[in-house]
């Protein structure tokens, strides 16, 4: 079985053919799929995917490019929802929540409101993070040093080797996707091939960042396989080897993942 820790499978471009993106990871054999939320516009949505559709899972949190649009009391909202969602064995976490340097336009003081305020929940509630660092590495972990957040994913990971041994060192996992299996991303593919292998989970991002055989297409959870097993050619061992590792990797960053299997 293979996990996908991290896909938007609320996001419109699967509005024509949910069910079967879903089906068709299911017969792929990804046997888990986590749906992060991105605001208060989508909490219900993906609470409801998790439950509609077999495997899915669900995380709520603010998204730092959604930030601008986000209220103060989105906290005080987010809060409830956790609460509302502790007994529902298919919520794993706080995400997808972090700091993003990349796009231009973003106001910092803003984004590190809600960031800061949202590691207070999961501090409070004592969950994991999907966090979101893109050119945000540094910062992000500062947060999670702040306040004691030992568990979670560096989703989309792309920083340097020094960055990523301060994340496992902390206490999480890297999330790695479709960005491996391009030649030309040669420092990715290095982090993937040398970090420790149980540091290690894998994601799609769907439908964002799609793997080089599907270069500008929609990506879906069903190419998880094919992406893990870019990374067990990588390190040298079977794609066997790696689904079970990644699962067990998975497992301990999101706990509460094995409630959605029990």
């Amino acid at each position: 079985m293979w996990i996908d820790t991290h896909c938007h499978l609320d996001a419109s471009e699967f509005d024509a053919d949910r069910a079967d993106v879903a089906a068709a990871a299911h017969r792929a054999g990804v046997g888990r799929i986590v749906i992060p939320a991105i605001g208060r516009t989508n909490f219900t949505a993906v609470r409801e995917l998790a439950h509609r559709f077999e495997g899915c899972a669900y995380a709520l949190g603010i998204h730092p490019m959604y930030t601008p649009a986000a209220q103060e009391g989105d906290l005080e909202l987010l809060r409830m929802e956790i609460e509302a969602s502790l007994d529902d064995p298919l919520f794993v976490g706080i995400g997808e929540i972090g700091l993003d340097y990349f796009v231009e336009g973003l106001d910092d003081a803003r984004q590190q409101f809600f960031y800061n305020g949202q590691l207070q929940l999961a501090r409070e509630f004592d969950l994991p993070v999907l966090c979101h660092v893109r050119k945000s590495q540094d910062q992000v972990l500062k947060g999670l040093r702040r306040h004691q957040i030992h568990r979670g994913i560096a989703h989309a990971f792309n920083g340097s080797f020094q960055q990523a041994e301060a994340y496992i060192d902390h206490g999480l996992h890297l999330g790695f996707g479709g960005n491996l299996t391009f030649e030309r991303a040669r420092q990715i593919r290095r982090l993937a091939e040398q970090l420790p292998f149980d540091a290690l989970v894998v994601e799609t991002d769907a439908p964002d960042i799609a793997p080089a055989w599907m270069y500008k297409q929609r990506n879906s959870p069903e190419q998880i396989p094919a992406i893990g097993a870019g990374l067990a050619q990588l390190r040298g061992m079977s794609a066997e080897e790696a689904a079970l590792g990644t699962t067990a990797n998975a497992l301990a960053a999101l706990p509460r993942l094995a409630l959605s299997s029990a």
